[in-house]
């Protein structure tokens, strides 16, 4: 079902002329990777950063500094969304955070999720929360599939 999705995620950005990259911290770069499958990406896939890392959020995405408290949040993922299309020379960007598991991180328990997708065109952030069920793994790929659903969402409401 994801591969599908993918699919269709690839389909729509070479039809509307877009690219796209992601950076990505809870799904370590599964989002672009699912996108990499699909033949035919590299005309619209630009890249990934994986952002597992406070750290590397600040120093190589250049996003404020981040508290413990903060990471898991809409405003990350906003900012991990936008980071993406200014260091990657992306149209979209998506910007995943959450807690995938099995223990709570910054209060916040496994399977919350903040997913971001930004249009660097029109200066268009659409973000999502999830509370997502399952092991590290289903986590992580429900995240991937919202993802990409997002990204659909974005499109189509660019194209109205």
């Amino acid at each position: 079902m994801t591969a599908l999705l993918a699919a269709r995620v690839v389909k729509a950005c070479i039809d509307t002329g877009v690219t796209l990259a992601t950076a990505e911290s809870l799904t370590a770069g599964l989002v672009a990777a699912r996108i990499a499958e699909v033949p035919g990406c590299s005309a619209m896939l630009r890249g990934g950063v994986i952002a597992y890392a406070t750290d590397v959020k600040a120093q190589v995405l250049g996003l404020n500094q981040i508290s413990l408290e903060q990471v898991v949040s809409e405003e990350v993922a906003s900012q991990l969304a936008q980071a993406a299309t200014r260091v990657l020379g992306s149209d979209i960007g998506v910007g995943t955070t959450g807690v995938a598991g099995p223990d709570w991180l910054a209060g916040q328990p496994p399977g919350t999720v903040w997913i971001a997708v930004f249009d660097a065109r029109s200066d268009v952030t659409l973000t999502t929360r999830l509370e997502l069920k399952g092991d590290r793994a289903a986590i992580r790929e429900g995240t991937v599939f919202a993802s990409l659903e997002l990204v659909l969402a974005l499109l189509a409401k660019a194209g109205e």
